[in-house]
């Protein structure tokens, strides 16, 4: 019979294997793919999965494989796949070293080994880049090969070893990638953390999850035959299967049992059983196996030695014993050990003692003191923290918990920063109040703590701040928030109990820091306004010298009234706030500053001046610490160039920034700066472009819900413009439920408040527009908001226009006619599109009201001659023409029809077909030909080649790739190639070469 209590053969699992099978399959055919294997402990999965990694190796495939931790999970963030990536670098070497090329300093957070850690604080940015870049990383080294990544017992997982999951899952679309995670199914608490992210992954196509069920009878069998060497007698097959009740490990187990024949036969307890096996050992190997237990799931060579305080040889020889008899085996390194499994290790650390475990991890801590490199130095600073913790000893665990926090500060794992604050916390009571002090001091040194001015240190109160900013940094607003209120409490000299010692009173720099971060936190939750925060903390720091907790809070004062109560006055609060942040350092708050002060110079009528600062502000480097506010600064230009009228300039300006943020792996403001993009390109009437754009910005993985509600503005507005109003209508509600709360911003409720009443129109519904510009315009369209209330106003306006002689619109019609014209008296037209706007209302208004308004529509047609939209002209063109062909006329006849053929071109160029088919009912009624002696259609416009399929064929007989084509025409990849799928038909060419041929012999590329 065979020695080994494993069975020799893989038993079962052919349908598993099947979909393991099937999915490298896919990814080897550069689909990327993952598998999540749940079930219970002792199923076989690990099993499983060494089976199918052996066959993926032998097919040619490169393994990476990275485990969890159960010690210390918090304090190690990004254990499994910085495993997984360090031995996908020892495999690949130098491949590893080229794809990371210029990003070693951020993705050295995973690899410590590529070289130092960059150190700069981008905080929540940071951190998309650090995922986004290990996606580039994977994607490269699966371009070529296929590469397997799996990650063990994510049931175990720190959060942000989750959320990198979760991105990776999401964010992979290229290469040849196969992901395999499992995880213990019957760990699953009802709230446990992992619950909703795996019903996250079973929504993502890519995504395949497998439960593994017990084996049943034959099964059993089949394990027992392979581990006996014989068919077991039915008494025991029946005794084995009752027992272990098809659990793979615990049939091992029962039949080691009973080849070995141990006193007494079959335990009573199956946990009692684990221990049988540690218990037949010699006592010592049985104390080193009960060191290596408390140590944490896997426990390096040399640690485990200095705590066993063994010499090498003699620990050897132990060791050995111990992966003899099943109980240890080596890592996949070599250098350390662990459980053959976990419930063995948790039966040997539940048989320990209190006073044992605690002096067990209290000799782990003093011999990781004594020589810092027995473990690696990523998990340093967190297996200190623990075993510190473990060990009872308040005054040594703080400051080891709080070095530990930094470290996963370092490493944007805000999650474990925060959970280890939390725990710095707990402690705090215990530890005597000279040690407190040290803490916190090196909490602020290392960034945890918001550096305040003032002669007393703040204590425990800055211990609240250290985790208000972590929490708030982790998505735990409310707990933030709560820790705000904590403070807040304990600085007014009302400390919730336990939280001695009372900090000083009269502190007014800490309690404008926190009424600071709760205001953000209140409009974060969509709570209030955060007008009582933000006056509270003006007048704490008013008369007090200068400091970044003074620049912060005026900056975020400015902020708040450009938002909520906008007007000239406001400047005095933005000018302050930049000055400030120059005389403090306050550096990354001083870019934000300026943006705000750029926004009120602007619409105070110092145009010029307002977009000097505005440009000023991200003139200078961009590094690591102020790209996300930096490129935000080109967003902010784009959108102010575009409020003016300056489109050209906008789409310009948005361009360098998207590229920018792209590049430097921030994908959400990229998709920012495409909204403000994509607004820019429809005022031009580049209508396909801006689809484009659109389908980019919402394409980009880690894109947030706001920004997908801006990309749903801008499809409404393209909707309206189209005649598509269902889908306007649909695109408006989206973009309501993500930018409109109980705290509304004009900026979004006027811009949807246009489409509205235009809709509204378009139904004929002039009591809708009535109600709704009520609604939207209430006393007045805001300060610095003009952009948004001149459209709106025009669009009520044309409704009147349109309604005269409707007898529903005839009644109240001279007070909706004055409610417009009372509305404009508040709005500046400095600005030539604000003052073309200006004209074609008051032109509309005289229409409404019957009296003539063709020299109003002259005027305003002169002025939108001298801007860039086209529709705006070509909306003034035809509105003058109807005035013209209202008053008779030969010569009013002749002007009307040039008028309306100019407008109608360019309505029907732009798709613009609203426009377009009331510029043919005109010119219908007036008998006026649209389309006079038009030229023969071009060659290309022959072969039904659209406008944006001509620009593609171009580069492409240029030699250009999808990949370049899209670059060029700021359109993604799968995009060029749908249009060059559809050039080849229309050309008749099999492939690019040929198509490039076609072109150049029909001359289409000289049209």
């Amino acid at each position: 019979m065979h020695s080994s209590h494993m069975s020799p053969v893989f038993v079962g699992r052919d349908a598993e294997l099947a979909a393991l099978g099937e999915a490298l399959s896919r990814a080897d055919a550069g689909e990327p793919r993952a598998l999540v294997i749940g079930g219970e402990a002792g199923v076989g999965k690990t099993r499983l999965l060494e089976e199918f990694l052996g066959r993926a190796a032998a097919d040619g495939a490169v393994v990476a494989v990275g485990g969890c931790v159960e010690t210390g999970a918090d304090a190690l963030p990004y254990h499994p796949v910085s495993t997984a990536l360090r031995s996908l670098r020892r495999r690949l070497g130098a491949e590893v070293d080229a794809a990371v090329a210029g990003q070693e300093g951020e993705l050295a957070r995973l690899l410590p080994e590529l070289g130092e850690m960059d150190r700069e604080r981008p905080e929540t940015d940071g951190r998309a880049r650090l995922f986004e870049l290990t996606v580039r990383l994977l994607e490269r080294l699966a371009a070529d090969r296929t590469v397997v990544l799996a990650l063990e017992d994510l049931h175990w997982a720190d959060r942000s070893t989750r959320e990198l999951l979760s991105y990776l899952l999401r964010a992979l679309t290229d290469g040849r990638l196969l992901i395999v995670v499992t995880y213990r199914a019957d760990d699953l608490h009802r709230r446990h953390p992992l619950r909703p992210a795996l019903a996250e992954y079973e929504r993502l196509r890519t995504v395949t999850r497998i439960e593994l069920p017990r084996f049943d009878r034959t099964e059993v069998r089949r394990q027992l035959t392979t581990i006996r060497g014989e068919i077991p007698p039915e008494q025991v097959l029946d005794r084995v299967f009752e027992r272990s009740e098809g659990n793979a490990f615990f049939v091992e187990e029962l039949a080691r049992s009973l080849l070995e024949g141990f006193p007494g036969g079959i335990s009573d307890s199956l946990l009692d059983l684990l221990l049988v096996r540690v218990e037949a050992l010699p006592d010592d190997v049985q104390r080193v196996v009960r060191i290596a237990a408390e140590g944490g799931s896997e426990v390096e060579f040399r640690l485990l030695a200095a705590v066993t305080g063994l010499a090498e040889d003699k620990l050897i020889e132990t060791l050995r014993t111990a992966v003899g008899a099943s109980v240890l085996q080596p890592s996949g390194e070599g250098e350390s050990f662990r459980f053959r499994h976990a419930l063995m290790r948790e039966a040997v650390v539940g048989d320990l003692l209190p006073g044992e475990r605690s002096r067990l991890s209290r000799r782990y801590a003093e011999a990781l003191e004594d020589d810092p490199l027995l473990v690696r130095s990523e998990d340093r600073a967190g297996r200190l923290a623990g075993y510190w913790f473990d060990a009872r000893d308040p005054a040594r665990a703080l400051p080891a918990v709080i070095a530990a926090a930094a470290a996963a500060r370092g490493r944007h794992a805000f999650a474990e920063q925060h959970q280890l604050l939390e725990r710095a916390l707990e402690l705090w009571d215990d530890v005597p109040e000279e040690l407190r002090g040290e803490a916190i001091r090196h909490s602020v040194e290392g960034g945890l703590s918001p550096a305040m001015p003032g002669d007393l240190p703040g204590g425990f109160v800055d211990l609240l701040a250290a985790i208000t900013v972590a929490a708030r940094l982790a998505g735990e607003r409310e707990r933030a928030l709560a820790l705000c209120k904590r403070a807040l409490r304990a600085l007014d000299g009302d400390p919730a109990p336990g939280s001695r010692p009372r900090p000083a009173p009269n502190d007014p720099i800490r309690t404008a820091w926190f009424l600071t971060e709760r205001y953000q936190l209140l409009r974060d939750l969509a709570r209030s306004d955060g007008w009582d925060e933000i006056s509270r903390a003006q007048a704490l720091v008013r008369d007090l010298p200068p400091s970044p907790v003074h620049a912060h809070v005026l900056t975020h004062a400015a902020h708040w009234h450009v938002v909520h109560r906008p007007g000239p006055q406001v400047i005095e609060i933005a000018e302050r706030a930049v000055e400030l942040c120059r005389t403090t350092d306050a550096e990354i708050i001083g870019i934000t500053a300026q943006q705000t002060l750029a926004w009120l110079t602007m619409h105070t009528g110092d145009v010029e001046a307002g977009l000097e600062l505005a440009r000023g502000a991200f003139t200078g480097r961009l590094v690591r610490a102020n790209a996300a506010v930096v490129l935000r600064g080109y967003g902010n230009l784009s959108t102010a160039l575009h409020g003016i009228g300056r489109y050209t300039e906008a789409v310009e300006t948005a361009e360098e920034g998207s590229d920018l943020a792209e590049r430097h792996g921030l994908p959400d403001i990229a998709s920012f700066i495409d909204g403000n993009l994509a607004e820019s390109l429809i005022q031009l009437g580049r209508w396909s472009d801006a689809d484009d754009v659109l389908d980019r910005a919402v394409g980009r993985r880690g894109v947030s819900v706001r920004t997908r509600g801006q990309a749903a503005e801008q499809r409404a507005e393209l909707a309206l413009a189209r005649g598509a109003y269902d889908e306007a209508r649909r695109r408006s509600a989206e973009s309501d439920d993500s930018t409109i709360g109980p705290y509304p911003e004009p900026q979004h409720t006027l811009a949807m408040a246009r489409v509205a009443i235009a809709l509204a129109a378009a139904d004929g519904r002039i009591l809708d527009v009535r109600s709704l510009l009520d609604t939207a315009v209430g006393e007045g369209i805001p300060f610095g908001h003009q952009r948004y209330g001149w459209p709106l106003l025009y669009e009520a306006a044309a409704a009147e226009a349109r309604a005269r002689g409707h007898a529903v619109a005839e009644p109240g019609r001279g007070a909706a006619v004055e409610r417009i014209r009372e509305a404009m008296r508040g709005q500046p037209v400095f600005v030539p599109l604000w003052a073309a706007y200006a004209l074609m209302i008051e032109a509309e208004l005289l229409t409404a009201e019957g009296r003539g308004a063709t020299a109003l529509w002259t005027e305003a047609v002169t002025a939108a001659e001298q801007l860039e939209p086209p529709m705006l002209l070509s909306t003034a063109r035809f509105r003058l023409a109807g005035a013209l062909l209202a008053e008779g006329g030969a010569g009013s006849r002749e002007e009307a029809g040039e008028l309306l053929r100019r407008a109608g071109a360019v309505a029907r160029e732009l798709g613009a077909v609203p426009l377009a088919t009331e510029i043919g009912a005109l010119a219908d009624r007036a008998r006026i030909p649209l389309r006079q002696e038009e030229p023969a259609p071009s060659r290309a416009v022959a072969l039904g080649l659209t406008a944006r399929e001509r620009d593609v064929l171009r580069l492409v007989a240029a030699g250009r790739s999808n990949r370049q084509i899209a670059q060029e025409l700021f359109i993604s990849p799968k995009t060029a190639s749908v249009h060059v799928s559809n050039i080849l038909p229309k050309l008749g060419a099999s492939g690019r070469g040929e198509a490039a041929a076609v072109a150049h012999r029909l001359g289409l590329l000289d049209e």
